[in-house]
């Protein structure tokens, strides 16, 4: 269980050694237990160290925009190593979630506008999704195309209509956005057209520019290295993402193929909190507590480690695959979340396992559960029939 670099199944080139190398060097030095939590969230002198010397915000981007291409194989290492540190970070809420759509989507302009300001961290962006349905929104637990997810154009969620301007003014609110209290760009769900013709399309909300209309509410959650906020909407000015008119087909494809991705990256910060609770349990196990603690089995550690190590494997192997949205992300991504409850419920004692509980259950909330992951990946691969959407 002491080896970094030794049998790893994603076949690590020096230069993905050296970033893991670096940033677990960084976040060894620089993470621990919070004292005062930022206003932000997460701690913005090492996010800029994070994103700017070792480049993680530019790893998945092309090279048009600031980039450098590298995909999904690079940033999965260095969410590994979040994970493993349980590091508070804009990360998954700006690279992970919100960038993919971006640069599906986005008309030329707004790439050009968006991306390099994504890519030298200057810019940092949150997905809101109405009702806190995020794992449904992209496509995770359920089938997104039926518009269930977002409300059917019923009351709730958030309604657009168009604003005198030519642009859009949005009104209503989204649950548990993560990043959504500090980000300085929203990327919004919202319906138009009315109930009989309506679509759920992606917004564009520049909090500097949205006026009194825009009120957002960081929450406590069970995980205190996630922020989720409550963010409210009245009349607020947005502008569409993409072209208009805009086709919701291309939207729910693009959200399902960004949720498999950050299905694989999610699912490599689990296995990363995985190995990070059982370093802590080996630790404890040989520290021989005086006060006379439970420790673990090493046999049942040795069963752990093999649980833990085949859902990262399976999360490389994911990160690997071609294509738009690599499907068995969903699958990594489920196996993670089990081996992460099982090595923190299991081999660390209490109350040094409460962090990586709370990641794990935290995680299932917004993206899962496990076993809702499997049946969509059934569903979707044809497994319990015809292969769904």
């Amino acid at each position: 269980m002491d080896t970094v670099e030794g049998a790893d199944p994603a076949a690590l080139t020096e230069q993905q050694r050296e970033i893991r190398r670096t940033l677990r060097d960084l976040l060894d030095r620089h993470t621990g237990p919070p004292a005062t939590p930022a206003p932000q969230g997460y701690d913005p002198a090492l996010w800029a160290r994070m994103a700017g010397e070792l480049g993680l915000t530019r790893l998945a981007l092309p090279e048009e925009y600031g980039g450098t291409g590298h995909g999904t194989p690079e940033l999965a290492l260095a969410c590994e190593e979040t994970g493993r540190a349980l590091a508070p970070s804009p990360l998954l809420a700006t690279s992970v979630l919100t960038a993919p759509l971006v640069a599906a989507l986005g008309t030329p302009a707004q790439r050009a506008e968006l991306l390099p300001r994504i890519a030298d961290a200057t810019l940092t962006c949150a997905l809101a999704v109405p009702g806190g349905s995020l794992g449904h929104a992209l496509g995770l637990t359920g089938d997104n195309t039926t518009g269930a997810w977002s409300g059917d154009g019923r009351a709730g969620g958030v309604q657009a209509r168009p604003a005198p301007d030519g642009d859009w003014l949005l009104y209503g609110e989204a649950e548990q956005v993560l990043d959504g209290h500090s980000a300085g760009l929203l990327l919004v769900a919202a319906h138009t057209g009315g109930y009989a013709r309506s679509r759920t399309l992606l917004y564009l909300v520049r909090p500097q520019d949205a006026g009194p209309g825009l009120v957002r509410t960081r929450r406590a959650g069970l995980d205190p290295t996630r922020s989720p906020a409550r963010v409210q909407l009245r009349d607020v000015p947005a502008t569409l993402l993409g072209e208009d008119p805009a086709d919701p087909a291309d939207i729910t494809r693009a959200l399902a193929a960004a949720g498999r991705t950050a299905a694989v990256l999610l699912a490599a910060e689990a296995t990363g909190a995985a190995r990070g609770a059982l370093e802590r349990a080996r630790g404890h196990l040989r520290s021989h507590p005086a006060d006379g603690s439970p420790r673990p089995a090493p046999h049942r550690l040795a069963d752990l480690y093999v649980q833990v190590e085949a859902a990262r494997t399976l999360t490389y192997c994911a990160a690997r695959e071609p294509g738009p949205g690599p499907e068995s992300g969903p699958l990594a991504l489920a196996q993670a979340l089990d081996a992460l409850r099982a090595a923190a419920g299991e081999a660390v004692p209490a109350p040094d396992a409460h962090p990586y509980v709370r990641r794990a259950a935290a995680d299932e909330l917004l993206f899962g559960p496990a076993g809702r992951l499997r049946a969509r990946a059934a569903e979707r691969t044809g497994l319990l029939g015809e292969a769904a959407a």
